[in-house]
């Protein structure tokens, strides 16, 4: 959720011809990572929250991208860039780790 938040944050202050493009898309994405887990879960079995864990680590690493491109064009700090890179690269861990412990 924090992540989710500085996400927001950032991109409050980004191009206004980016609101339905890039903006929206690193919005979606972030947002996408804990109602997946969420969502996993609330399923029945450790196969489908496999599953979730599965969509919501795709989504980590979408976002990674959006967050690049968004640093590349200049419409986020490099600062802010590496802190929701860093952000992400956690979840993404958090969310591996997870996993691994479901298979066990």
């Amino acid at each position: 959720m924090d992540l989710v938040e500085t996400v927001y944050r950032a991109t409050i202050r980004m191009p206004a011809e980016e609101r339905f493009g890039l903006t929206s898309q690193m919005r979606r994405a972030a947002v996408a990572i804990p109602a997946n887990i969420a969502e996993g879960q609330g399923r029945r079995t450790d196969g489908e929250f496999l599953n979730q864990l599965s969509i919501a680590h795709g989504s980590v690493r979408e976002l990674e991208t959006h967050v690049m491109v968004a640093g590349r064009l200049g419409h986020i700090p490099q600062d802010r860039v590496d802190e929701m890179l860093s952000a992400a690269g956690e979840v993404g861990r958090l969310v591996t780790g997870l996993a691994k412990s479901l298979t066990r």
